[in-house]
């Protein structure tokens, strides 16, 4: 009876385990993808966390945790914030520190909040649910950095890609001078996961008007793309998150084109004046896969 109850026991054990990893699968899995250890003198810290998920995934339901020892110690609550499937979000003390020193190209990616101090003789970046349970650890070391650096004050160190372990030495190098080391809140420069450059998608406008007096009534989106055999989804989001329009639909991209908008939904209705996020996924024939997106104001018609 002993053996049976404890094997009772153990098969409960692990359906909890199961049931509490699936929760975590169900809310999407933030990964660490930048670190800011080392800032310029006076500057702030930055960890760059990524949504490795096909859902959105609600900040606040994850911890930032120090590490002690060999231990778990203080936890940091993170706030409210919805990360968007596959996107990035940077967590720092300082926004306005940060936005000083590097590109930050969407600033809604940025978010302030408390985080533990980062040694520079390396340490251990910690990403927990709020019940404890470990979603991403990252040692990092200095020597993760490029050997040609002189200085590594105001350096980021960079994931090069989500599908390899955060714990791979060789997953994390530095992020590139013309970048200017550091990329908070968007894809890595060293990233291998490339399939455009951020330039390679340019709106004609920032401001769309689809009243019909020949100005503004269309947005355009130009692409140039280094080679062929690129496929992309691109969908239309609300302020809410809620995608109210497909243009693509995993379609072949030649190296060269433009993808055309005229304000309506999926059943060719004009939407509301207000702010729309430009989503598009990027897939190759060998699996890799990029995010991009454009932000535009949908004024009156």
């Amino acid at each position: 009876m002993a053996v049976i109850n404890g094997m009772r026991s153990l098969l409960l054990f692990f359906i909890i385990c199961w049931a509490a990893a699936s929760a975590v699968a169900q809310q999407g899995t933030l990964l660490v993808s930048e670190l800011l250890y080392q800032p310029l003198a006076h500057e702030a810290e930055y960890v760059e966390l990524y949504n490795n998920s096909d859902t959105s995934v609600e900040l606040s339901g994850f911890h930032i945790v120090r590490w002690v020892g060999d231990s778990l110690g203080r936890h940091y609550e993170l706030p409210q914030h919805t990360v968007a499937a596959h996107d990035y979000v940077a967590l720092t003390k300082d926004a306005a520190s940060v936005t000083a020193n590097y590109k930050v190209l969407h600033p809604g990616n940025l978010v302030e909040c408390q985080l533990p101090a980062y040694p520079n003789s390396g340490g251990t970046v910690i990403v927990s649910t709020a019940d404890s349970m470990v979603v991403d650890r990252f040692n990092y070391s200095p020597d993760m950095h490029s050997r040609l650096l002189h200085d590594k004050a105001g350096v980021s160190l960079e994931r090069r890609s989500f599908g390899r372990p955060t714990g791979e030495f060789s997953n994390w190098f530095s992020a590139a001078s013309t970048s200017g080391y550091g990329t908070p809140g968007y894809a890595n420069s060293q990233s291998t996961e490339y399939l455009a450059e951020e330039t390679s998608f340019v709106l004609s406008s920032t401001l769309l008007s689809p009243d019909g007096d020949g100005y503004q009534d269309e947005l355009s989106i130009e692409y140039e793309l280094p080679d062929g055999g690129i496929a992309a989804r691109c969908e239309i989001y609300d302020a809410h998150g809620i995608a109210v329009r497909r243009l693509l639909n995993n379609d072949l991209l030649g190296t060269r084109g433009r993808i055309i908008w005229d304000g309506s939904d999926n059943n060719k209705r004009l939407l509301p004046q207000g702010q729309y996020i430009i989503q598009l996924i990027l897939f190759d024939a060998t699996g890799t896969r990029q995010t991009l997106r454009r932000t535009v104001a949908v004024i009156s018609h």
